[in-house]
């Protein structure tokens, strides 16, 4: 009796685990084949058959179209440099120079993956509406209030994430360092 008794209590610890080890990977999938460049993160197989299979379980999981090899790249940030979370109350300013692409987005979510509700209806930029500097480095302000130049409003949230899609670019598997594909800066200037 004992020992079915113990047996019982293994299985249903080792189901428990199983099954919340499955549910994490799922969700927020796994660091397996990523790149990261300061505070971008980017699965450079992602759009590949080569794809492994947690990021294939989170894509499948939340419906995503990910951005195919031959197309381009996804980088992701959800914190600034310092690795302190994107707060949508706080002055968020993203700065300098991307990777070589023919085109790129930014664009902010909310931590679920939809689009920040706000009143002015702006949810990201492109490069080609982008304001830049005669050097040919721009400033995205991120913030609740509107700011001067390159504004992105966050609708106050208390956290979101940026997503910045560059297409028809040699950044990809081969990619390693801040050399190889110049990430722009992401810094938190200041909070209420």
């Amino acid at each position: 009796m004992r020992l079915t008794f113990s047996l019982l209590i293994a299985l249903i610890i080792a189901a428990t685990l199983g099954v919340g080890i499955t549910w994490v990977t799922a969700t927020r999938g796994v660091d397996l084949n990523t790149l990261t460049i300061g505070a971008w993160t980017a699965r450079p197989r992602i759009g590949t058959a080569e794809i492994d299979p947690y990021a294939r379980a989170v894509i499948a999981r939340s419906g995503e179209l990910p951005v195919g090899t031959g197309d381009g790249i996804t980088f992701s940030a959800g914190t600034d440099d310092a690795k302190r979370p994107l707060d949508g109350r706080c002055d968020v300013t993203v700065s300098g120079v991307t990777p070589a692409a023919r085109f790129w987005t930014l664009t902010l979510y909310d931590t679920r993956g939809y689009l920040v509700a706000n009143s002015m209806n702006r949810y990201g930029f492109t490069s080609q509406e982008i304001v830049r500097r005669a050097d040919g480095s721009f400033e995205i302000k991120i913030a609740a209030r509107a700011r001067a130049g390159n504004w992105l409003p966050t609708g106050g949230v208390e956290r979101y994430t940026l997503a910045l899609r560059l297409y028809d670019t040699p950044v990809g598997v081969a990619t390693r360092t801040q050399r190889d594909a110049p990430m722009p800066a992401i810094t938190t200037v200041g909070c209420p």
